[in-house]
């Protein structure tokens, strides 16, 4: 049994299946985290208010993919964020990159119940474009990954995953209090990012012209050694 919580602006008892946008970052789903201050954060928005749903999810049965697990890299979340969000590549080899992630990096994550990876906000879209335009490192990349801290989320994908799913109770979130802590996780992740070294080429790192010139696959054990 896994507590989670989910941030919106409704008080959601039911949440039912199908109901989620298609471009999040895994696509439709309920996305939740198990961090109630994270899921508070993520319900306000400057001047509106929002709601902390909690829920508990009865795994048993259920098939959970594991993105931040050993047998991913972030080449693989990298690929399923491709294919669901929209963000705009401007150059030559991010489009390329683009196409050949989505063709060898592929995760059948839609057969999944459950899916557990990185959550994302505009800060990560950033770094991924950075990475894609070959201006960072895989490893940069990766690092660049936990600077705000957002920790993983939770997205229920089937049908059977919202049947397991039990609504425990809600709580008002005050944006006056949560918004500020959700602007200054974005500002800091970014505040850090930046006083990286990202300037010049860093002799036996992974950038993309790299990756695509070797033509290189997820069993390749560099990108394996990478996972941070």
């Amino acid at each position: 049994m896994i507590q989670l919580y989910h941030g919106s602006v409704r008080i959601l008892e039911r949440p039912f299946f199908g109901g989620s946008k298609d471009h999040n970052d895994y696509g439709n789903g309920f996305y939740c985290s198990e961090n109630a201050d994270l899921a508070r954060e993520w319900s306000v928005d400057d001047g509106r208010d929002g709601f902390l749903n909690s829920y508990r999810l009865d795994e048993a049965g259920l098939s959970i993919l594991r993105l931040n697990g050993g047998d991913y890299t972030i080449l693989h979340w990298l690929a399923i964020l491709l294919e669901n969000r929209r963000f705009p590549l401007t150059s030559g080899l991010a489009k390329e990159g683009r196409r050949y992630l989505l063709a060898i990096f592929s995760v059948p994550y839609r057969e999944a119940d459950v899916l557990v990876g990185y959550r994302a906000d505009d800060s990560y879209f950033a770094f991924a474009g950075d990475f894609l335009n070959g201006t960072i490192s895989l490893r940069q990349l990766e690092e660049a990954m936990y600077l705000g801290k957002l920790g993983e989320q939770i997205v229920l994908k089937s049908r059977e995953s919202y049947a397991h799913l039990e609504f425990c109770g809600y709580e008002a979130v005050d944006a006056s209090l949560w918004y500020p802590r959700k602007a200054a996780r974005d500002r800091s992740a970014r505040e850090q990012y930046f006083r990286q070294d990202r300037e010049g080429w860093q002799r036996g790192e992974l950038y993309m012209p790299r990756i695509l010139d070797e033509e290189i696959r997820p069993d390749d054990t560099r990108i394996q050694r990478i996972l941070y």
